[in-house]
């Protein structure tokens, strides 16, 4: 099984991804990781990527999912996957592919990227995440998370709802 963990930027898909994947023993491996060079510096000049931009980047996403689901090892993955086509391209169709997106208000999360440092994202591009995300059809199967509680709050409550016990 692979855990992908969604949502806009400012969410706590890295936090939330690294608690799951502590608990569980699972491998972990963090979405901007596999930006390319020129994506990273994109968006911290505080231009939004384009669809032709994050292609290699969720292809190689999806590779990592596909390589886990092939060699038995389950893992945790972050990536925004704000559209649609994004979430089925990820997932490829594999029902071992559990999706969860967390969900916050733009007030919430802005103060969340205004407190952290160290990050490339630009808090300017906030708004056109949300632009961007395409909440999830009820045929996607996702799990959604609001994130007004602590992070070990969200992980108990995403294990929870993918009954799964910590390791």
């Amino acid at each position: 099984m692979v855990i992908l963990v969604t949502g806009v930027s400012g969410s706590g898909k890295t936090t939330i991804g690294t608690l799951l994947a502590e608990r569980l023993g699972w491998d972990y491996a963090e979405a901007d990781a596999f930006h390319s060079e020129n994506n990273i510096a994109k968006m911290r000049s505080g231009r939004p990527l384009t669809d032709a931009d994050r292609l290699p980047w969720l292809q190689a996403i999806a590779a990592w999912i596909d390589d886990r689901l092939a060699t038995g090892r389950p893992g945790v993955v972050t990536c925004s996957a704000l559209k649609r086509k994004y979430r089925d391209m990820l997932t490829g169709g594999h029902p071992e592919v559990a999706t969860v997106l967390l969900d916050g208000d733009r007030d919430t999360i802005a103060a969340r990227m205004k407190a952290r440092t160290g990050h490339f994202f630009s808090t300017a591009l906030l708004d056109t995440q949300f632009a961007d995300l395409e909440p999830p059809a009820p045929d996607e199967n996702v799990i959604t998370a609001p994130i007004t509680g602590t992070p070990d709050e969200t992980a108990t409550h995403l294990l929870n709802s993918l009954n799964l016990a910590p390791h």
